[in-house]
């Protein structure tokens, strides 16, 4: 018969810090990349205020279920057995989250820019065809 030898290990303890952690960033990030975006977006669709904040909405939901996602996904830990292990597996999940959640951030951002400056070429060919008529 063989003995099982049970160690204590900080997995639990990594998964209820990491958790938190990342949701909270990602509601941080999403509420102030489409406050500010509502500018854009009502610019983008011309002053129709309605939707471009629904617009605005779709985009905000997307990035939460494409982010949070992503977090549950590269949630996993192998053995942690210290606490400096801990440490450093959070900060490496942890840090390269934040790094992914700032490149969607930027993705988000380009995005906006690009349907701003299609919505102005639109509106410039829109205004050379009256001034031809």
């Amino acid at each position: 018969m063989t003995t099982t030898v049970l160690t204590t290990t900080y997995n639990f303890s990594a998964y209820m810090i990491y958790l938190p952690i990342v949701i909270a960033m990602t509601v941080l990030v999403s509420q102030f990349l489409f406050k500010n975006s509502k500018t854009f977006m009502i610019d983008i669709f011309h002053q129709k205020k309605d939707i471009a904040l629904a617009t605005n909405s779709l985009f905000k939901i997307g990035f939460y279920l494409l982010n949070i996602g992503f977090a549950l996904c590269i949630i996993e830990f192998f053995q942690i057995e210290t606490i400096e292990r801990l440490v450093v597996a959070l900060s490496k999940k942890i840090g390269g989250f934040s790094i992914y959640l700032g490149i969607m951030m930027l993705f988000n951002l380009l995005l906006f820019l690009k349907g701003r400056k299609h919505a102005m070429n639109k509106e410039k060919l829109i205004e050379n065809e009256n001034n031809h008529l």
